[in-house]
């Protein structure tokens, strides 16, 4: 995807192999050449990572537990979380292979797959040319999931605050949130929202603090533990888990905005230091929220909280963090429907560029409360958007770059453990789609027929 300034795009047609990329051009660090109206700091960008791993997917994470058992909960977290981790390096690099193989500063993740597929085995260089439409479609869809996501979250919260002083039905506090949703997403820059992600970190950083403090000193749920789970029941827990951390596209995003994009992949860089806390936090609120509610978890924690002051403090104050959230998730398909697809094609007609940008923000908002109005459903929400996009985003796609840019290297050992690695990966993401998939659409379909 494109970050923010304009930047040289790599034409089309270019699918020469990679032998063509000689030696003599291995001095090209595309990161020297990038050229960003508003770079993001280390800081700015460690901000914004960790406000993905604040959203609501964490509060899923006793629910999740719930779905794979305690013990299985705790192992699964820690290795889809390094899993993940990986992943997105490999997406990195590969990405920064390619612009070094072009010698172009940057080239937005989903032509950087279509290049790297062309560069593979015959067998996938068909492919090439349908990868940038079908990553766009991953990223766009997985966002605006994020988005209903939140949209939900936030009027189930505000019910659950409001209810003991007047009922009100969940759609008309999603009908209250969406005009201020709507000003919040005409906020371009990711530089401009940084300070509203670091307040948005800061509200949730001491809910988080009161929901633990309940979990921990609260009265426990007296229903029998289980440590081991049921297969049937594995794929929800992987959904969600993948959903909570794998948020591919804001992370290509702020790498791609850093003004030294060297510190992201470093080992104590931001991506580790982001992915190691978020995860320490995930167990935590995975585990100790299983002990406190048992099977009887709720989509969101924040649910399963006493009526009492403090706890619906925590409640608001996450409500409000999520919604400075929104626009954060929202810049991608934003960014992807805007610069790739809809602006072209409006530049060349002549139209005025900044109304029909409005014109898409205000419409994307539109389109995610409608659908969040259809189906509020917000743990299987989760699960579905997760193993739908995200094992395609997180696991296929980066597999597919680095095994067929490793393709066209001299053959080694080294050559070929990679490539075995990458096909594992792409295994993994191929079972854990389908699976999810398939586990969150009966949920949902049976959640509607228990109505």
């Amino acid at each position: 995807m494109a970050a923010e300034g304009r930047r040289e795009r790599p034409s089309r047609d270019a699918s020469a192999p990679a032998q063509a990329y000689r030696s003599d051009r291995d001095d090209y660090d595309p990161h020297m050449h990038r050229e960003l109206l508003h770079p993001t700091t280390d800081l700015e960008s460690l901000v914004h990572i960790l406000r993905l791993g604040l959203g609501t997917g964490i509060l899923a994470m006793p629910q999740a537990f719930a779905r794979a058992g305690v013990a299985t909960g705790l192992v699964a977290t820690v290795l889809v979380a390094v899993v993940v981790t990986h992943c997105l390096q490999v997406l990195i690099r590969a990405q920064y292979d390619v612009c070094k193989m072009r010698r172009v500063a940057m080239i937005p993740y989903p032509e950087a797959a279509r290049i790297a597929l062309q560069q593979g085995p015959r067998a996938l260089r068909p492919l090439g040319r349908p990868t940038p439409a079908a990553i766009d479609f991953f990223l766009v869809t997985y966002q605006l999931g994020v988005c209903c996501c939140y949209i939900v979250f936030m009027a189930n919260s505000c019910k659950k605050l409001f209810d003991p002083v007047f009922e009100m039905p969940v759609e008309m506090y999603m009908l209250i949130f969406l005009p201020p949703i709507i000003a919040l997403n005409l906020i371009k820059s990711l530089k401009k929202l940084a300070p509203y992600s670091a307040v948005a970190n800061v509200m949730a950083f001491i809910s988080i603090c009161i929901i633990l403090y309940y979990l921990l000193t609260g009265q426990k749920s007296e229903k029998p533990i289980d440590l081991w789970g049921s297969p049937a029941t594995f794929p929800l827990f992987f959904g969600t888990i993948v959903f909570a951390l794998t948020a591919v596209g804001v992370v290509v995003a702020v790498e791609n905005n850093m003004k030294t994009p060297k510190s992201f992949g470093r080992p104590c860089g931001v991506l580790h230091i982001g992915m190691t806390f978020t995860t320490l936090l995930f167990l935590f609120m995975g585990y100790f929220g299983y002990m406190f509610c048992r099977s009887e978890c709720s989509d969101a924690i924040t649910l399963d909280l006493p009526k009492e002051t403090l706890a619906s403090a925590a409640v608001l104050l996450y409500a409000m963090a999520i919604f400075i959230s929104y626009a954060l998730h929202c810049y991608v398909p934003v960014e992807v429907l805007w610069n790739t697809y809809l602006s072209p094609r409006l530049q060349r007609g002549g139209s005025n560029l900044v109304l029909w940008e409005y014109f898409v923000r205000v419409g994307l908002c539109l389109l995610t409360f409608v659908l969040a109005v259809s189906v509020p459903r917000l743990g299987l929400f989760i699960s579905l958007f997760g193993a739908l996009c995200l094992s395609a985003l997180g696991f296929c796609f980066p597999a597919l770059m680095e095994g067929s840019l490793a393709h066209s290297r001299p053959p080694s050992a080294a050559r070929l453990l990679l490539i075995l690695k990458d096909v594992a990966l792409f295994i993994a993401g191929v079972v854990g789609l389908v699976a999810g998939t398939y586990t969150s659409i009966l949920g949902i379909i049976m959640s509607f027929s228990e109505r």
